[in-house]
């Protein structure tokens, strides 16, 4: 039997070591690859070709909903499990519209990571416990009609927002994601536009008042304004 491949993406050094540890004990499970950010996790993508990525769901420079999102219009054969310590339905919802297989718990015994890791391996969806009964009834209740405000926006105007609400200027989201600043302040115009928000700090509320924004930080006490 080949061995599951495994892309692992966390942006805390120490969890991505300890969980590696767990998936190097487990027959038939490889960890191909490592990354901290949601762009990462598409390069790798690419690069390494994974069976399934472990994803955390709250990154920088691009979370892990959005990831998963991105991955999977490019690659709809990889499989993602979102990994959260948030015990929200909500979030759920989102990573299955996203198109994970998974969402589990980080709190999780690891019999049950591996078990999830299995699951999704041969085609399945893995939810943890603590969710399926409710999450199955969300799903069957509001079906394909189910929204969420950010996915209202292009995938561009989300990465743009989460780098404004992490406190990035233009210069610095232009180096990372390799626009010019003239691109980015077109993105940030027509945030505003959509949204009806016309200041920085504005959008900075909007993304950190969102159920919906997993990458929640604490907000700075004053951000550039351009």
């Amino acid at each position: 039997m080949n061995p599951i491949r495994i892309l692992l993406a966390d942006d805390h050094t120490l969890v991505r070591a300890g969980i590696r540890s767990l998936l190097e004990r487990m027959p038939d499970v490889s960890v191909i690859a490592e990354a901290a950010n949601g762009r990462e996790v598409l390069a790798l993508v690419q690069s390494a070709h994974p069976n399934i990525v472990l994803m955390d769901i709250g990154m920088p420079f691009m979370n892990g909903l959005e990831a998963t999102t991105r991955v999977l219009g490019e690659f709809p054969d990889v499989r993602v499990i979102i990994l959260s310590m948030h015990m929200n339905e909500e979030y759920v919802l989102q990573a299955m519209r996203a198109g994970a297989s998974g969402y589990l718990l980080k709190k999780a015994a690891t019999a049950e990571l591996e078990t999830a890791i299995r699951a999704v391996a041969r085609g399945a969806t893995y939810l943890s416990p603590a969710f399926t009964k409710r999450v199955a009834e969300q799903l069957l209740e509001k079906g394909s009609d189910l929204k969420f405000p950010l996915e209202y926006l292009t995938p561009r105007q989300r990465e743009i927002l989460q780098l404004i609400a992490e406190g990035r200027n233009t210069k610095e989201i232009a180096a990372v994601t390799r626009l010019s600043a003239k691109t980015v302040e077109f993105h940030r115009a027509q945030l505003m536009d959509r949204l009806d928000i016309h200041d920085v700090p504005g959008l900075v509320r909007y993304a950190f008042g969102r159920v919906s924004c997993p990458w929640k930080r604490p907000i700075l006490d004053s951000l550039p304004s351009t």
